[in-house]
């Protein structure tokens, strides 16, 4: 039986509540009967007290002359409280009692009477009647010149205040039932809508998983857990609409750029004969599509890899060193005038790598659309917290229109001389990398002709890029 949590929810705390009153109500009885107890053996104790000193006051002033006339007068005096009663007994007799009626006559009771009669210090006892239990004290009292025995009982009946506290105790008990009701209700609605956005995240989930729109996203108002919980969710569809796209694009891609050399090795392997110089020529032109495709295969996991995390890896990089590396590598790519325009002093936090590999890209770049002697220069500079670097030539340039389009995917500019031609991804790849480290990468016409590239990254900490 599947229980949702929202029932969940409100039964643990209808459960703890109900708990927390139990102990409440358990605790608030048994103090009130012990209170009664103390106040049942203190009123005893009271009375007793209050006869002795009346008993007093009455021989100093020589006011009685027996003993049936002191407990008399004193009954006259000494009425009783509510569940209270007084009686005497004189000589073995009951004498004199008060004119309330208690709930029940003890001094009815003959076997009762006769033992009270032979007490002879005070002494207080508990009996069981007909109307509960019964707590009572007896004072024995003597008067000079009067050889009868009297004798003065307090009897306080039990039960019917220890029926006023669990009167009070079952009103507790219902109010606490009611309040755990309107708690209950109230918890239900509460829980509803704390749990809106969880409903929302399922139904959400639900809806993706059977049309694959990633697209929804939530709208969840405050700043509460609950609040957080959902723009974590919209952040994971973020990453998943993104891996998505990137996925459908490497197949795009890869279904686009590979599609073309497959046919040719294809064409060209159903085409080759028996003749040795034919197959040594269609090898050669099979092994050169294979590498194409997999410089290709590469170019398009390194952009796939850039939209991920932990694509780069950080550290601090020497500006000036960096530069001069690349330029050093870059001269085994042609027979070109190299020149290092200018460096920086500085360290940035970049992946050495990547930026080598972004530089590297641009240097080819500059190689494929210049001829031997032309100038390629490689620079580096700090401008306004920004690390700037740039490869110029002196080739045809890049047309205004194109500028930004070259940077697109298998998008190839006009002017190439190199011996082979690209995907049309490098430009792409250095985008890529520019973009990771928080810059920007764009084309601008150099001095004296040709074109400049730029590219430019934060000065500041970046620990916190992909």
């Amino acid at each position: 039986m599947r229980v949702s949590a929202r029932a969940r929810i409100v039964g643990w705390m209808l459960a703890v509540v109900g708990l927390a009153l139990s102990v409440a109500i358990f605790v608030t009885a048994a103090i009130l009967l012990s209170e009664l107890d103390r106040r049942v053996d203190s009123e005893l104790m009271k009375e007793v007290d209050k006869l002795r000193r009346y008993a007093e006051s009455a021989r100093a002033q020589q006011s009685v002359k027996d003993v049936g006339q002191l407990l008399e007068e004193y009954l006259e005096f000494n009425t009783p409280d509510q569940w209270e009663d007084f009686f005497s007994i004189v000589d073995g007799q009951v004498d004199m009692r008060t004119f309330t009626q208690p709930p029940v006559n003890l001094d009815a009771d003959e076997e009762l009477v006769a033992r009270i009669a032979r007490v002879t210090t005070v002494e207080d006892r508990t009996i069981e009647t007909a109307q509960g239990t019964v707590s009572y004290a007896v004072i024995p009292v003597t008067v000079v010149g009067d050889a009868r025995q009297g004798h003065f009982v307090i009897a306080i009946f039990y039960d019917p205040q220890r029926e006023e506290i669990a009167d009070a105790v079952r009103v507790l008990g219902l109010s606490a039932l009611a309040g755990m009701v309107l708690a209950g209700a109230a918890g239900w609605f509460v829980a509803g809508r704390v749990l809106a956005p969880v409903r929302m995240m399922s139904q959400t989930a639900e809806q993706i998983s059977d049309s694959s729109d990633l697209t929804r996203r939530l709208d969840v108002p405050g700043d509460d857990d609950v609040a957080m919980l959902a723009a974590t969710f919209n952040h994971m569809l973020d990453r998943l609409e993104k891996a998505f796209v990137v996925q459908r694009h490497f197949m795009d891609d890869a279904g686009h750029e590979l599609r073309t050399p497959i046919t040719v090795i294809r064409g060209h392997l159903e085409l080759m004969s028996d003749d040795p110089e034919d197959r040594a020529e269609t090898l050669a032109l099979v092994t050169d599509e294979l590498d194409r495709m997999n410089r290709i295969v590469d170019d398009l996991i390194t952009l796939a890899k850039a939209e991920q995390p932990g694509f780069l890896s950080l550290d601090h990089v020497e500006v000036a060193d960096l530069t001069v590396s690349v330029v050093a590598k870059a001269r085994a790519l042609g027979r070109r005038q190299w020149r290092v325009d200018e460096v920086a002093e500085a360290r940035v936090p970049a992946d050495r790598q990547r930026l080598t590999q972004a530089l590297m890209q641009l240097v080819a770049n500059a190689v494929r659309h210049t001829t031997d002697d032309d100038l390629i220069a490689v620079g580096s500079a700090v401008r306004d917290s920004w690390i700037v670097f740039w490869v110029r030539d002196s080739g045809p340039g890049v047309a205004p229109a194109d500028r930004e389009r070259i940077f697109g995917r298998f998008m190839r500019g006009a002017g190439r001389t190199g011996a082979h031609d690209g995907a049309g991804l490098g430009l792409a790849i250095v985008r890529s990398i520019a973009e990771a480290h928080g810059g920007n990468v764009k084309v601008t016409e150099a001095a004296g002709g040709g074109a400049c590239f730029v590219m430019s990254i934060p000065l500041w900490e970046m620990w916190e890029v992909r």
